[in-house]
């Protein structure tokens, strides 16, 4: 009783560590900051009225209930407050003189001649009827924003001037009243725009930088009274060069601006009371984030005492550390023979990806969403939920290749047996259209094997080139009896349906089947070393690893070498540990007997050898891993062969999957670990299916971008950088476990990985071909030489999609930088996740050079 208790009050006690060692993380990162206190009087809010949901884009606005509920929260933080049209949301100025607010009134000026006019005789009478009107502001940045040209917008000023004796003036950046000296003459103050966020100034310069502006207008137009009538900083938005928006950095710009002009006789307007969520149409994600208060009427920020970095993070952190809670304490427990550097490994990635995915679902109470990010933000928690399970997958494999101790299912060589006791095997080899003297190679070493109770079926299928197959018949007549050859001129099933005629030509004592490739040298001692584990009835499979031949002197082949040992170094053990056995149809012996009681090879499967491996699994059989080399076959001949295997792979992958779901989910004899490994075993592969469409995704969202700025915007960058150091994290455990587990160079490591990822692509069409379709059609991987072709289009066919995703890949990175600065943080982030993308293409291009330079 006590040992069953502290199995489970360990692991308990480790998850709860981690939840606090990860609400401390929250904690300590999110502590408020002390920043400068200001006084808590403001002289004036630039005010627009509009609530969370309304726009005037949309013709939505405000109640006079709303508007005047607004101007009394600001009642107590300032007596002036400026606004920019004449007719929208007319009230105002009524509400605001009523409440005791002197009100600086503008005309809004466009392009429009006779809105123009409208707005400009609306200004003219409610000056004439409010006295609490003390100035009038003709325009907002209509020359900033080439609405009109100096002398028009003079024209509506002088024409305002003539009603009134109000100053008069309008508003514009500080730079457009240093280039434009004429228009100072015609007004009677200087309307100014400081907002050094925009000019990617960093927030602990920008006060002064703002002043410094200041004085320089003051110096040009020394007889001129300045008046800001917009100075902020926002709280959210796109980082432009070194400027950060943030909730503490727009607190610490009000706060030391007020602190250093609260003595002087600065006349201004904070940019701005509200948050206007309605701007983001207009001036991307940071022009919806100025408000002093946002869009609800809550206050961001106070004028003194500390500022937390997140006032919601406690909820953020809570929600994170309970929803690990659980399957932490699953990990630690499943996992407690692992040894804590294993446990600590997955639970910290484990954290980490729930974390990221709490903060991303959080975003819509961050930021201000519109039905568009909704769609954007629903995308990227897909990219980034399939992002953290391929992550956790790859981070069990990982954690115990690298940290667990040794292997508890580790088989070795059996002693061989006496003749008189010999098992006797039946060696089937299938060939189609297969060079003969590589098939001869194999079978020479087949006749070499020191057993004695064996005998070799040849099945050549589907040859019409008699040069193929009449040399191998012919070399085979010379062979001892209990070699036999066979010739299907036409015959259906691809391998499995050779192999299954294979079958009906076996001995009838056989015992065990095994099978070769037709490029395969096998050792000798293949038999003799592996047959014994028949021995025990419970199993059905041994498996040795599948190794190659003659590749030392050609990169591409040790690039394919390479990675092909990964799978048969790492995976296999990590998947035999649980008898989740891979079954590859070269360098296999089946039990006879379980071979025909399941249904033989399944002739409508492409991957046949595979989903044999799960049936026998399913019907309560062992498969036996001998980690050690009894045969060497040959790469594949260059790299359109290789895509060619792996897209077989992938398809057939698919058509096991939905054949054996039901058993995989459902009722059936299969062990949790099993289940496990073949439901995830494909899921990097599921992965790279979805990658591709979200690669696709992501260029036409650039596109859309680069087309229609002001209807798509860039995605919260926070979202975009995990999803990129999620991969990165994935893409640093491959090298690491090959340093574990292998001794290869760091350029064999590379090439490895070049040609991981130049297959990426074939696999991303095989899954969803094998989803799609339900039959697939068997095609022999070319081994041997290359061929070699002199046509460009040769060259390219074999490529051609991956070269059209990585040229649209780069030319929306190009583009985005161009459009919208190579200094702006969130397009270089964006630009970086396309990069990351195109690394997959980058390598099959790389993979095609290299094998064609090889092969002539």
């Amino acid at each position: 009783m006590i040992n069953k208790t502290k199995r489970y009050l360990i692991p308990l006690l480790f998850a709860v560590l981690v939840a606090a060692i990860h609400f401390s993380l929250w904690y300590i990162s999110n502590r408020a900051l002390p920043l400068i206190n200001a006084p808590e009087i403001v002289n004036g809010f630039a005010f627009s009225g509009f609530q969370e949901n309304q726009s005037p884009l949309r013709k939505e606005y405000p109640s006079t209930a709303e508007l005047e509920k607004d101007l009394r929260l600001l009642k107590p933080l300032t007596h002036r407050v400026r606004i920019y049209g004449a007719l929208e949301n007319s009230e105002v100025t009524a509400l605001a003189s009523s409440l005791g607010f002197h009100v600086t009134a503008g005309a809004w000026l466009g392009s429009d001649a006779a809105a123009n006019y409208r707005e400009v005789e609306a200004l003219k009478a409610k000056i004439k009827i409010y006295p609490k009107i003390e100035r009038a502001i003709v325009g907002n940045e209509v020359l900033l924003r080439n609405d009109l040209t100096p002398e028009q917008l003079i024209g509506y000023i002088e024409d305002v001037r003539k009603t009134t004796k109000l100053p008069i003036s309008t508003a514009e950046p500080w730079h457009v009243w240093l280039k434009n000296p004429e228009l100072v003459k015609h007004v009677d103050f200087i309307a100014v725009h400081l907002l050094p966020y925009h000019e990617g100034v960093p927030v602990e310069d920008a006060v002064d930088y703002s002043l410094k502006r200041y004085q320089e207008l003051m110096d040009v137009y020394p007889r001129k009274k300045i008046v800001i009538t917009e100075i902020g900083w926002p709280s959210n938005g796109p980082t432009l060069g070194a400027a950060v928006a943030s909730k503490v950095n727009q607190a610490l710009f009000v706060r030391e601006f007020l602190a250093k002009t609260a003595h002087k006789n600065y006349d201004y307007y904070l940019m701005e009371a509200f948050d206007q969520p309605w701007k983001k149409e207009l001036e991307g994600w940071a022009g919806a984030y100025w408000g002093m208060f946002d869009a609800e009427r809550n206050e961001k920020y106070s004028l003194h005492g500390a500022v937390p970095k997140d006032d919601r993070w406690k909820a953020k952190a809570l929600w994170a550390s309970l929803l690990g809670l659980l399957p932490i304490f699953f990990i630690a427990y499943r996992f407690r023979h692992w040894g804590l550097r294993a446990r600590s490994s997955m639970a910290v990635l484990l954290q980490a990806c729930i974390t990221t995915l709490v903060v991303a679902w959080n975003l819509p109470g961050d930021y201000y969403y519109t039905m568009k990010d909704f769609v954007v933000l629903i995308a990227l928690l897909i990219g980034m939920g399939l992002t953290s399970a391929v992550l956790m997958i790859y981070a069990v494999e990982f954690s115990e290749v690298m940290f667990k101790k040794g292997w508890n299912r580790a088989f070795k060589r059996a002693k061989p047996l006496p003749a008189d006791e010999e098992l006797f095997v039946s060696v089937h080899l299938a060939c189609y259209n297969e060079p003969p003297e590589m098939v001869i190679t194999t079978i020479e070493s087949l006749a070499k094997l020191n057993y004695t109770n064996f005998e070799v079926i040849v099945v050549d299928n589907n040859t019409k080139d008699e040069a193929k197959w009449k040399p191998l018949e012919a070399y085979m007549a010379k062979m001892p009896e209990n070699f036999k050859f066979f010739h299907l001129p036409q015959w259906p099933g691809f391998k499995a349906g050779a192999l299954n005629f294979a079958l009906e030509q076996t001995n009838p004592n056989a015992q065990v089947v095994g099978v070769v490739d037709a490029d395969y040298e096998v050792t000798p001692d293949w038999l003799s070393d592996l047959v014994p584990h028949f021995l025990e009835q419970k199993v059905a499979v041994v498996q040795a690893p599948q190794a190659h031949r003659d590749w030392e002197h050609s990169f591409f082949r040790s690039m394919g070498n390479w990675e092909f040992e990964g799978f048969f170094r790492i995976g296999m053990h990590h998947r035999h540990e649980r008898n989740a056995l891979i079954q590859h149809g070269t360098m296999t012996l089946v039990r006879y007997q379980a071979l025909m009681t399941s249904g033989k090879w399944s002739e409508w499967c492409i991957c046949e050898d595979t989903e044999l491996g799960l049936r026998l699994l399913e019907d309560g059989y062992e498969l036996r891993y001998i980690d050690d080399t009894f045969g060497r076959g040959l790469t594949p001949a260059d790299f359109k062969a290789l895509k060619s295997q792996r897209f077989r792979w992938a398809f057939g992958a698919m058509q096991i999957l939905k054949h054996h779901i039901p058993k995989l989910l459902g009722d059936s004899t299969l062990t949790f670990g099993q289940r496990y490994h073949f439901l995830t075993g494909w899921f990097g592969w599921l992965g790279e299916a979805l990658q591709l469409g979200f690669t696709i995704g992501s260029i036409a969202w650039s596109v859309a971008m680069l087309l229609f700025p002001e209807e798509a915007s860039l995605p919260v960058s926070l979202m975009i950088t995990t999803i990129i150091c999620f991969l990165v994290i994935k893409a640093i455990m491959g090298p690491m476990l090959y340093l574990k587990t292998m001794t290869c160079r760091w350029i064999d490591i590379f090439g490895a990985s070049v040609a991981s990822l130049g297959l990426s692509h074939a696999i991303a069409r095989g899954i969803i071909s094998g989803i799609i379709k339900k039959d697939g059609v068997f095609k022999v991987t070319a081994k041997g030489k290359g061929l070699k072709k002199s046509n460009w289009y040769d060259w390219i066919a074999p490529i051609q999609e991956e070269l059209f995703l990585l040229s649209a890949l780069t030319l929306s990175s190009i583009a985005m930088l161009a459009t919208r600065g190579v200094g702006n943080s969130d397009a270089q982030i964006w630009v970086a996740m396309l990069s990351l993308q195109s690394l997959p293409y980058i390598s099959a291009v790389a993979c095609q050079i290299i094998s064609k330079r090889e092969n002539g």
